[in-house]
């Protein structure tokens, strides 16, 4: 008997291209992204232990936390991607940067995070855009 290929487990980030942030606002913002799930999930549950999470999140956490950037260009743009992640019932995580270093003291959402999951359900979302 043939096993089954395990599926492609990853996390895309959707960062706001429009925002021209600094690359390491951008690299910070996207940290905050991917990091969301987890510390989430510990500051609600904090004896979280790793038989808690799905079995593809911990595929993904076992495979090396495979992660793509891509590219968003308005704020529009990023709630549609947050709410069609959603609505197809995707683990998703917004962003909204508090605007002390940079958006002139203003709160702005700058990406999300979707998954880790399934590649194949997160490209359904994300699949048309542009690599960062």
């Amino acid at each position: 008997m043939e096993e089954a290929e395990a599926p492609n487990i990853k996390q895309v980030i959707v960062m706001r291209h429009d925002l021209k942030m600094r690359r390491g606002k951008q690299i910070a913002q996207g940290a905050h992204a991917s990091m969301a799930f987890l510390t989430r999930r510990l500051q609600s549950s904090p004896m979280l232990r790793l038989d808690d999470f799905s079995p593809n999140t911990r595929a993904w956490i076992a495979g090396g936390f495979a992660k793509v950037c891509v590219r968003c260009h308005s704020e529009a743009e990023l709630m549609a991607i947050h709410d069609k992640a959603m609505e197809t019932g995707l683990e998703v995580h917004l962003i909204t940067d508090s605007g002390r270093t940079e958006f002139h003291g203003q709160p702005t959402r700058t990406c999300l995070a979707i998954g880790p999951d399934e590649g194949s359900k997160i490209d359904q979302v994300t699949g048309h855009l542009e690599l960062l």
